[in-house]
């Protein structure tokens, strides 16, 4: 998995490509995520356009990085989800819990809304 990462508007937007299934990635997207909680930032978008495929693990990763930002007061969304992934987090009933946008502008705007 290729992990890719920009702040903007005090938003950190992570892009993803590949297969998020584990490994020595995870611990570098936990770290880049934990850092930023440091320095304050709680906003957060996950750009999911680019994952092929997600087990288990990739969506417990999904998790703990939603938990991270809630824990602090902040919020985190999915950016525009594959149909495999979109239906893997209906089947886990996990669509209640995250909020999905279409793209990095309504993102933005869902996560501005969130405060």
């Amino acid at each position: 998995m290729k992990i890719d990462h920009t702040i903007e508007n005090n938003i950190l937007i992570i892009r993803l490509e590949g297969d998020m299934i584990g490994g020595p990635e995870t611990q570098r997207l936990m770290d880049l995520a934990n850092s930023t909680i440091d320095e304050s930032m709680l906003l957060s978008a996950v750009d999911l356009s680019n994952v092929r495929f997600i087990n288990s693990t990739g969506i417990g990763i999904l998790v703990s990085l939603l938990t991270k930002f809630r824990n602090r007061g902040g919020e985190l969304v999915l950016i525009n989800p594959s149909e495999h992934i979109r239906k893997l987090l209906i089947i886990t009933k996990l669509n209640a819990i995250f909020t999905i946008a279409e793209d990095d502008a309504n993102a933005v705007q869902l996560l501005k809304e969130s405060l």
